[in-house]
């Protein structure tokens, strides 16, 4: 869950992304897990999904790091959180994310998808089911 205010809007990097509202001090905790807001699906349930929810769950769900067989589906801004090589986020503890550098109002916060989703962008490359794995 994200615990600084944000908006979604057109990204440079991809699609939509998460955006700050206000400005984020370098060390500042943006994101915390919270299973209120962090739902857990489980692998079997994706796999017999309906293809609508299906393709949704590819798009903005990752393998859950700590309970092999779900996967985490974020129902706040967090799920338009994109990938970057160098982000200015840092999610490498398990459970919460800081920024890493200070973010300015309506700057894109970014994280880098391979600190909490092992084998990011090999799958996706391939264009492989993302969670055949799972």
């Amino acid at each position: 869950m994200l615990v600084v205010k944000t908006y979604v809007a057109a990204s440079t990097i991809e699609g939509v992304g998460v955006f700050a509202v206000e400005a984020i001090g370098k060390g500042s905790v943006v994101w915390r897990t919270d299973p209120t807001f962090d739902m857990l699906v489980p692998v079997a349930a994706y796999r017999s999904a309906e293809p609508p929810f299906k393709h949704l769950l590819q798009r903005h769900a990752y393998p859950s790091p700590d309970r092999p067989g779900f996967l985490v589906y974020e129902i706040d801004n967090g799920r338009f959180m994109n990938h970057a090589d160098v982000p200015n986020t840092d999610f490498s503890a398990f459970g919460y994310g800081t920024a890493i550098t200070d973010i300015r109002p309506d700057e894109e916060l970014t994280c880098n998808y391979r600190q909490f989703y092992a084998g990011f962008g090999s799958r996706l490359a391939q264009g492989e089911d993302v969670f055949a794995l799972s």
